[in-house]
């Protein structure tokens, strides 16, 4: 062979490896963490999206590095000699305002970590609360707090085991901030985890997008729009349990919070290598947050819930797995909303009505600062 007939055949064949190799750096882009670019901590990084992804990746998994930080779930499994596990987790709220329709923050913080532990497999046992409390703040709105966070507790049969106090000046706290811990047991052989996820195994939600996040911003005031809508904040560890007995082969549970089903999805195809599809037409979103969010330009996808479940359960169990959330009082509205799929690699679609899709990637920025 001549060097030109080699010259022309590198020629011929340069393209196609230039192109393989175009696609394996998208590939990598697609699966690579994000990364921590700002000098300052800015409210992006805690709306639970890719800049909350990189603050913790760069601060405090650098730092606190070790196996269950790595699993980047909502708590930590620990074994137990007896054979059980227990999940571990924590929490803090700062909603404003901090009553709102269908809730308050002493709801939140015990529903948001009830929620982290049922998602983990755990029934919810003992929770911690720690006040940090403006100077100036009234003792009966404090008290009303108190009240709600002990009918909450009632409500997901935990206790309120543990505890501590902090004041601080006038203006350093906006009124009250709540921190909470809770640990549960996981039943032996109870395993929940993004490597049991497989092609083919079905995407559940249990209701209506965004209740919470609208909710909240209506409540603020600022945006001019009535509405009647109300925060779905409630204790989704009977609608878990519901679950898991009439599909035990339930492969993943998460609660769409901060930064919505779309994020959660993300996170899901981040950790299996997978795909996840979401069909259009039945993502439930209802007509009054809807229209909240086309006024405010926002994705329903992307607004928090604080009562919902997302589950990914095998194809042979999918109708057991709806019929069970069905019959709870908080699983009405479920529904199947989309499916895993190999053909895609770490990445999230959405199938449009229209027979076209789109990409749903993390969420950026913060639309919905402070919602809980």
């Amino acid at each position: 062979m001549s060097v030109d007939e080699k010259r022309r055949g590198r020629e011929r064949t340069g393209p196609v490896v230039r192109e393989e190799q175009v696609l394996e750096k998208i590939e990598a882009f697609r699966r690579r963490r994000p990364r921590l670019l700002e000098d300052v901590v800015t409210m992006a990084h805690g709306a639970g999206g890719k800049a909350s992804a990189a603050l913790v990746d760069a601060v405090f998994l650098e730092a606190f590095r070790n196996k269950e930080l790595e699993r980047r779930c909502d708590g930590a499994v620990l074994p137990l000699p007896s054979g059980e596990s227990l999940a571990f987790s924590t929490d803090s709220f700062v909603v404003h305002p901090l009553r709102f329709p269908g809730g308050s923050i002493g709801h939140l913080a015990i529903h948001g970590t009830v929620n982290d532990l049922a998602v983990m497999g755990a029934r919810p046992a003992w929770i911690s609360a720690a006040f940090v409390i403006e100077e100036g703040f009234p003792i009966e709105q404090l008290r009303a707090i108190a009240a709600d966070m002990a009918e909450a507790a009632k409500a997901a049969d935990v206790e309120v085991v543990t505890g501590d106090t902090k004041v601080v000046s006038a203006g350093a706290a906006d009124g009250l901030y709540i921190t909470t811990a809770g640990v549960g047991l996981i039943p032996p052989g109870r395993e929940l985890s993004g490597d049991r996820v497989r092609p083919g195994d079905r995407v559940l939600l249990s209701g209506t997008m965004g209740d919470h996040g609208a909710a909240v911003m209506l409540a603020r005031g600022d945006l001019g729009i009535e509405g009647e809508i109300k925060s779905d904040t409630a204790p989704v560890n009977g609608l878990v349990e519901a679950l898991l007995t009439a599909a035990p082969s339930t492969r993943w549970l998460r609660d769409p919070t901060r930064g919505g089903v779309g994020t959660v999805c993300n996170e899901l195809a981040m950790e299996t290598g997978l795909g996840v599809v979401l069909d259009e037409a039945s993502l439930p979103v209802s007509p009054q947050v809807n229209g909240v969010c086309e006024l405010l330009g926002i994705d329903p996808i992307y607004v928090a819930n604080e009562g919902k479940v997302l589950a990914v359960v095998a194809p042979e169990e999918t109708d057991a797995a709806l019929a069970a959330m069905r019959e709870h009082p908080l699983g009405r509205d479920a529904v199947v909303i989309g499916e895993i799929t190999d053909r895609l690699s770490a990445t999230v679609a959405v199938r449009t009505a229209f027979g076209g899709t789109r990409i749903v990637d993390m969420l950026v920025g913060d639309p919905l600062p402070r919602i809980c």
